[in-house]
């Protein structure tokens, strides 16, 4: 299932991959998701399409910036 809230997300991450959302984290995955010519952002789109890719970054800057 492809988490459609913030709240679905950080449970997901924090609960099921057991990842601290840290602003490290989530400065170092927006480094990547942010460049759409990184091979890992590509295929991340490729996944899950341009909403959710679009989701994760604003999901992580709301990381970055709390």
């Amino acid at each position: 299932m492809i988490p459609q809230t913030f709240d679905e997300w950080t449970n997901c991450i924090i609960n099921g991959c057991k990842i601290n959302l840290t602003k490290e984290f989530a400065e170092k995955r927006l480094f990547i998701y942010q460049n759409k010519d990184n091979e890992e952002t590509k295929k991340f789109i490729l996944l899950y399409g341009l909403k959710h890719h679009s989701n994760i970054i604003n999901w992580l800057k709301k990381i970055e910036n709390d």
